[in-house]
């Protein structure tokens, strides 16, 4: 099991804007380089990649959520 974490302390978005879908859902299938989110700090926006190939087994953190450096985000397998 690969988990992807925040790297900073942010505000985790799961969309690239409010009206378009996901990066990535449950059961999608990513690779190393895939964006599976974005993490937002003073208005700056970081893409985070997969890190890994794989399925997304799980989303650990809400969009719109303040998450802490270290914070569990996504498990894939």
């Amino acid at each position: 099991m690969h988990i992807v974490k925040a790297s900073v302390t942010s505000v985790f978005y799961r969309k690239p804007s409010p009206d378009e879908p996901s990066f990535v859902e449950v059961g999608s299938k990513v690779q190393a380089d895939t964006v599976v989110c974005l993490l937002e700090v003073m208005k700056c926006f970081r893409s985070v990649t997969a890190g890994a190939a794989g399925t997304i087994e799980k989303v650990c953190a809400e969009s719109g959520q303040l998450v802490q450096n270290g914070t569990e985000l996504f498990h894939i397998k």
